[in-house]
């Protein structure tokens, strides 16, 4: 099946409060954003014409621009508002989401004080991140490269594109060893997250989840969180060292486009899918499908 290039498609874009015609959403070559990472973004779902916690994600858009010291240009609300238009004007009720704001290009250089701050809004259909038989029976993962860094060195805190550039290497480099992607340890040595999600461990009935003190809490992190607990489950939230997964049962990982997601291996430790991982797995998809009562 052949991809089709996300430049050369049908459909709208929002681009600085107005729509523009998919194929004609461009920037130039020398914008700052693209030499220099000053760009932040979010991932979003919309469900039966409803966006997933549409205002928190725009809320950490805000709070992640503040972080790379730059100010979007219009309101929560307003891009709350352009996200459900662009949606609506594509003619979808269930999308992948995807906000960004930038630096533009009238200054190239480290220092970039007077650029334009822009910001777009793109909308399109994106099956789940991971195919059903992979959900199934659990993905693969090994273990990545790179850590996650310290937040002494870089704005951990942020969603920015930046920050993922040593997840596309190590996403690269687990599939090519066949397997789905890579988990990745802190600078400590702590396990972090995978490539583009949070995980959880299981053992005795109990869930356990990294500490998210250098990488992003994720918010589908924290509504899993509070679905867990609403089911009676308790959730430790602590640092974890890659040896203990030896006494882990169950692991899952969990994101807006992974939703929650059974593993069946991190590197050299083996999991069983079991009816924690799938209970959870299922009652989230029932609840942003508001199918199930939010927790």
């Amino acid at each position: 099946m052949s991809l089709v290039p996300f430049d050369d498609r049908d459909g709208w874009i929002w681009l600085d409060g107005q729509f523009v015609a998919w194929r004609e959403a461009k920037v130039h070559v020398l914008t700052h954003g693209l030499h220099y990472s000053s760009a932040v973004f979010e991932g979003e779902r919309m469900y039966g014409g409803e966006i997933y916690k549409l205002t928190e994600h725009t809320e950490r858009l805000f709070k992640s621009a503040e972080i790379l010291d730059f100010e979007i240009p219009f309101t929560v609300a307003e891009i709350d508002q352009a996200c459900k238009d662009t949606c609506a004007k594509n003619g979808l009720t269930d999308a992948y989401v995807r906000p960004i704001a930038w630096r533009g290009s009238e200054m190239i250089g480290v220092s970039a004080q007077d650029t334009k701050i822009h910001v777009a809004v793109a909308v399109w259909e994106w099956p789940s991140y991971f195919s059903p038989a992979e959900k199934a029976k659990g993905i693969r993962m090994c273990w990545a490269k790179y850590k996650r860094p310290s937040p002494e060195t870089e704005p951990v805190h942020a969603k920015a594109t930046g920050l993922y550039m040593i997840c596309t290497i190590s996403k690269h480099a687990a599939e090519k060893e066949g397997y789905t992607d890579a988990m990745m340890l802190d600078y400590r040595g702590y396990v972090a997250e995978s490539t583009g999600s949070n995980v959880f461990f299981v053992k005795d009935g109990v869930l356990h989840t990294p500490t998210p003190d250098c990488f992003l809490n994720g918010i589908t992190r924290q509504s899993v969180i509070a679905l867990a607990k609403a089911k009676g489950f308790e959730v430790v939230e602590r640092h974890i060292k890659p040896e203990e997964l030896a006494g882990f049962t169950e692991c899952f990982v969990v994101g807006t486009a992974a939703e929650v997601t059974p593993v069946s291996q991190i590197g050299e430790y083996n999991f069983t899918p079991g009816n924690i991982s799938l209970s959870l797995m299922d009652d989230y998809a029932k609840m942003v499908r508001r199918e199930l009562q939010p927790a």
